[in-house]
């Protein structure tokens, strides 16, 4: 069904990622005190609620006032606007239909954060020895998910037309 139905695949797919990310950020919000932290695995991962004012790694995360939010709102709606014009490309491909819907529901989920608290909810904190990842999120991880299967799609299939063009020529040559 959905091969069939693309759009289903796409819609399931960003609701799924959308009702993951607002369940896991309602329960950090309920469990943790800002700033606090749970150790999951010592030395390498913990439960830690931050917020960000800004983009991946803090980017923007400064007092800009009310630009930076109408830029990250402007951002996340010509993302979804985006995803709508490349699904209608790419909605025979399901591996990238379920990518854009992973990257869409990504978007969403911290477009919902931005108009409801001002900023994204972060919890996900990975770290080894000195060196520390910034907090994420499910959304974020949806986003990186989806565009690593994007890229990973287009790269396969390209070999794949490579393949059946040489294919092609050497079945064109030996007649």
């Amino acid at each position: 069904m959905l091969k069939r139905y693309p759009v289903v695949a796409l819609l399931f797919c960003a609701v799924m990622v959308v009702v993951l990310d607002q369940l896991t950020k309602l329960w950090v919000m309920a469990t943790f005190g800002l700033f606090e932290s749970k150790t999951i695995i010592s030395g390498f991962f913990s439960l830690t609620y931050v917020t960000n004012s800004g983009a991946a790694f803090g980017f923007l995360a400064g007092d800009y006032g009310a630009w930076r939010h109408i830029f990250f709102v402007a951002v996340a709606i010509g993302a979804l606007v985006l995803i709508g014009f490349t699904y209608r490309h790419f909605r025979d491909r399901l591996l990238c239909v379920v990518a854009l819907g992973l990257i869409g529901g990504g978007a969403l989920g911290n477009l919902i954060d931005r108009f409801r608290l001002g900023s994204v909810v972060d919890f996900l904190d990975f770290y080894v020895s000195g060196w520390h990842w910034p907090a994420f999120n499910v959304a974020d991880s949806a986003i990186t998910t989806g565009v690593g299967l994007f890229l990973l799609e287009n790269y396969l299939n390209e070999r794949k037309m490579l393949a059946e063009n040489i294919n092609e020529r050497q079945q064109d040559h030996e007649k």
